[in-house]
């Protein structure tokens, strides 16, 4: 994701229902968030600091195993080789199954940050990832090459793929409220407030995540050593990352 607090509120029941099944969830924040405020005492050191221990503490009420921060300047990423290059060393050092990432995609208005880490991550992701010989020093260094399988792009105009998140509802709005520095005086009875309404409005109780959902084709070598895997080894086999 892009700034703090982008996976509470676009995902947040999807990670919360995830590390409540087990898996192994990753964060990877690319910028400080260091630009988000209206505050005139304020400077971007501090802002930053500030928003990545909510981050950290938004982290420990969802059960995110890690929250990998890199920093970056709010509002100045670029689609270039180096953050392209971090993402993809992230990716088959983690080895994650399935990637959350912006919708790069949608059309209108779309922060510029989104918008490039989105990019960026999708490039990543396919092909760069999967094939060995992009940034080739990753492998040198025993991160092999990966192939993901699944990407759920958050932001989509046109979702076709739903998770209910009604049952861990209570636990992503403590992850939100973990984000002072970002929501005002919003409390949780205005949260509870929020979803009165929108269970009126839409007459059912459900709340749902949508995404738009990207599966990725795996290679014939990929499957191959699938198949080469003894039994009693995929049997015993780790639940894997969900970034």
């Amino acid at each position: 994701m892009a700034h703090p607090d982008d996976a509470e509120f676009v995902c947040g029941g999807t990670v919360a229902k995830w590390c409540a099944e087990g898996w192994h969830v990753v964060y990877v924040v690319v910028t400080g968030g260091d630009k988000g405020t209206h505050d005139p005492d304020m400077y971007p050191e501090k802002l930053a600091a500030i928003r990545e221990e909510e981050q950290r503490q938004a982290c420990r009420v969802l059960g995110v195993k890690d929250c990998i921060l890199l920093g970056y300047p709010d509002g100045f990423t670029t689609d270039d080789q180096e953050l392209r290059g971090q993402i993809v060393r992230l990716l088959r050092q983690h080895r994650p199954d399935v990637v959350i990432t912006w919708d790069a995609f949608k059309r209108g208005f779309n922060h510029r940050d989104h918008r490039n880490i989105g990019t960026l991550s999708s490039d990543a992701i396919y092909p760069l990832v999967r094939d060995r010989l992009f940034y080739e020093r990753d492998e040198e260094d025993g991160h092999e090459a990966h192939e993901v399988n699944d990407v759920l792009l958050a932001g989509s105009e046109e979702p076709d793929y739903v998770v209910d998140v009604s049952e861990h509802w209570s636990k992503k709005v403590d992850a939100i409220l973990c984000h002072a520095s970002q929501i005002g005086d919003r409390t949780r009875e205005d949260f509870v407030r929020g979803r009165e309404e929108q269970r009126k409005r839409e007459g059912h109780d459900r709340v749902e995540e949508r995404f738009r959902r990207w599966t990725i084709r795996r290679s014939p070598q990929a499957d191959k050593d699938e198949d080469k895997k003894p039994e009693e080894d995929s049997a015993a086999e780790k639940a894997p990352a969900r970034n």
